[in-house]
């Protein structure tokens, strides 16, 4: 198995990418802290994965002393850390006009200062197993959807982070660090955030080529696949690399001008 004996902390891990990914890390044989805000959803993970191969631990990660207790959580029950997913992020719509100070700090908090505050609390461990990170961030880190602007900001400065630490961490730590962008994926919360905005209950059934050339959008499970080539030893020593995971070239793509009006939230 691709992860055996690796214990790995995975962050917002009670649904969506963060779940699918603790799953997939099981399978490949680590023991890995779910972690959320969703305590019947975490412990359904958790029961799902048993408690010989995880651990739930619930706590906001913009708490001062969090990133500390997540990472003791993963030492007091398995006795070492290999590894970081830096998944939990807030998404939530604003534009130029909705967003000030205020919402943009607490945005960045969660969606980056949290990563890092994380990684500085795990780094010894990591740096004592030549352990990794894998931050999850966003396809519209490069430039956002207009309805996403604090978003795409704290995405854009978490692939920024990245590649920084991802050089400087290899170089001094022995830790490699590396981000995956995933485009429009089909997890739970984003299946209700279209319902709830006058979508049918089966939107994602019929969604236009433009947005879906495959025919549908990106399941959890894909990108957890993803996710286990960089937590792996056979990635080898690639450091400070972003990835883009989506069904068709994000930049420079240039969609018909009546492509629908249906966009994508994305991760």
């Amino acid at each position: 198995m691709r992860l055996a004996d690796k214990v790995i902390i995975v962050t917002g891990s009670c649904t969506g990418i963060g779940k699918a990914i603790a799953e997939r890390c099981v399978a490949e044989g680590a023991k890995v802290i779910i972690h959320g805000l969703e305590q019947d959803l975490g412990e359904a993970v958790a029961a799902k994965l048993g408690s010989l191969k995880s651990v739930l631990h619930i706590e906001d990660l913009t708490a001062p002393d969090a990133p500390q207790h997540v990472v003791d959580v993963a030492l007091q029950t398995f006795g070492r850390l290999d590894a970081v997913v830096n998944n939990a992020a807030l998404v939530i719509s604003s534009n130029i006009h909705t967003t000030d100070a205020a919402f943009l700090r607490k945005v960045l908090e969660v969606n980056t200062v949290a990563p890092l505050t994380l990684i500085k609390a795990a780094l010894p461990h990591l740096s004592k197993n030549r352990g990794c990170v894998l931050n999850i961030g966003s396809v519209n880190a490069w430039s956002g959807e207009p309805n996403l602007l604090a978003y795409s900001i704290s995405k854009g400065a978490l692939m920024t982070m990245t590649r920084n630490l991802g050089d400087t961490l290899h170089r001094e730590n022995g830790v490699r660090v590396n981000q995956i962008n995933p485009g429009w994926v089909l997890t739970e919360n984003e299946a209700q955030r279209k319902h709830e905005q006058g979508l049918p209950e089966d939107w994602y059934k019929a969604i236009p080529d433009v947005f879906a050339p495959a025919g549908r959008i990106i399941w959890p499970a894909e990108m957890a696949a993803a996710a286990i080539y960089w937590l792996a030893d056979e990635s080898g020593p690639i450091s400070g690399q972003v990835v883009d995971l989506e069904q068709h070239p994000f930049m420079g793509r240039n969609p018909p001008k009546d492509a629908s009006t249906l966009t994508p939230t994305t991760s």
